[in-house]
């Protein structure tokens, strides 16, 4: 009896000896699997996170927001004074350059149509062609041929003197585009003025120079002398295409005048006016 008792504990120990081994080796692939899970669920977290900043960096990147922002911390009392010489800079330039892109015609087409009508003595269809063709051109030689029966010192005079007037309207507004020029970079310097008074108003009440206290009156400082020198340098552009178009017509103007005086001399000869 004893015996079989001996024997029948023997064989639990062994059994029990081998389910302590099992376990020992399904523990650590338990544990690995556990760990993996675990740094999946980090790993997802961490990719949802550079989601999220990535699309605030998007946000935030955006170049109206940004611009919005700007326009913001550079007080927008300044800013809004460029920002108005800007639009009524921009205004005067977009009215110039359609008024100066209709005055442009083919002056050489309408010299050799004049010529033509003056060749075949009718003077009065040479003036209906002026008076129904646009620009200062045409208006220049319809001035020149309502005086064609006069001297030719007096069709040169009146010429010559309807040439200014013409001249004159189309550099009509340029004024107030050289203002807003000079204007915008001025407002921005008031504005940087302004930002340094704020920043010393600070640096006396806090009666410390750290960066920290400073940061406001310097960011207005600066970003008003930023967007007024952009608004001057995009007025500039737009005034310097204006004259190229002003100086090309004007000098369309002065090269028909010459060439109607001829036409006119010749047929003062061939008539013998």
């Amino acid at each position: 009896m004893k015996r079989l008792i001996i024997l029948f504990s023997m064989i639990g120990l062994l059994s029990v000896m081998q389910t302590v081994r099992a376990q020992d080796k399904t523990l650590p692939d338990s544990v690995s699997v556990v760990d993996s899970v675990a740094d999946a669920d980090s790993m997802a977290i961490d990719m949802m996170a550079m989601g999220d900043t990535g699309a605030d960096i998007d946000e935030e990147g955006g170049f109206h927001k940004q611009l919005k922002t700007k326009f913001i911390d550079g007080n927008a009392g300044f800013m809004s004074l460029v920002a108005l010489a800007l639009v009524l800079g921009l205004a005067f330039c977009i009215e110039r350059i359609i008024y100066l892109t209709l005055s442009e015609i083919k002056a050489h087409k309408l010299m050799e149509d004049i010529e033509g009508r003056l060749k075949a003595d009718d003077v009065e269809g040479a003036k209906t062609l002026c008076r129904n063709t646009r620009g200062p051109v045409a208006s220049v030689c319809y001035q020149g041929l309502l005086h064609i029966h006069q001297p030719m010192d007096a069709i040169e005079r009146s010429i010559a003197n309807y040439g200014g007037l013409q001249a004159a309207n189309l550099e009509k507004g340029c004024s107030w585009i050289k203002l807003f020029i000079a204007m915008a970079p001025s407002l921005g310097f008031l504005g940087t003025v302004i930002g340094m008074v704020m920043a010393f108003d600070q640096i006396q009440q806090a009666g410390d120079i750290g960066p920290t206290i400073v940061a406001q009156g310097m960011k207005v400082a600066l970003i008003t002398t930023i967007f007024g020198i952009v608004v001057a340098l995009i007025l500039q552009l737009f005034y310097s295409y204006i004259l190229s178009k002003i100086e090309r017509l004007t000098s369309q103007m002065e090269e028909s005048a010459i060439t109607l005086l001829d036409m006119i001399t010749a047929y003062k000869l061939n008539h013998k006016l």
